[in-house]
């Protein structure tokens, strides 16, 4: 029997729990593999032929290859997993965040500098019933 979990009815927010672990597992494995400096040579070298090495669904390899941070989210992505992506990419965390909320990375800047967004809406459904 499914556990109950109340906090999946959050706007916009994909939680990472122990199902989407599961789902996740080999992307993230290859994320961490980029920790090594010789796995982002040869990633960085053929990202097709580094993938086709990991047991990831064609639509992981997908958003990998379109660099769909959402996408890799809902399909098992930890975002700090995924950070070994755009770090290798020479990307920052602010620019993937940027990109993650459609936003410029001038404009997320300047969100965050002044308090971050607001908590308005960002409850989960259930939780005013």
């Amino acid at each position: 029997m499914a556990l109950e979990k109340p906090y999946k009815d959050v706007p916009g927010t994909t939680i990472f729990d122990s199902e989407m672990a599961r789902k996740g597992y080999h992307l993230n494995q290859f994320c961490m593999s980029l920790m090594k400096a010789e796995n982002r040579a040869r990633f960085k070298a053929d990202e097709h032929a580094y993938l086709s090495e990991w047991p990831m669904s064609e639509e992981q390899k997908q958003a990998v290859l379109g660099r769909d941070y959402n996408g890799m989210l809902a399909l098992g992505g930890n975002i700090y997993f995924l950070a070994k992506i755009f770090s290798s990419d020479g990307k920052s965390f602010q620019y993937a965040a940027a990109l993650m909320t459609g936003m410029s990375e001038e404009d997320y800047k300047a969100m965050m500098v002044s308090g971050g967004r607001s908590p308005d809406g960002n409850r989960y459904i259930g939780e005013n019933k």
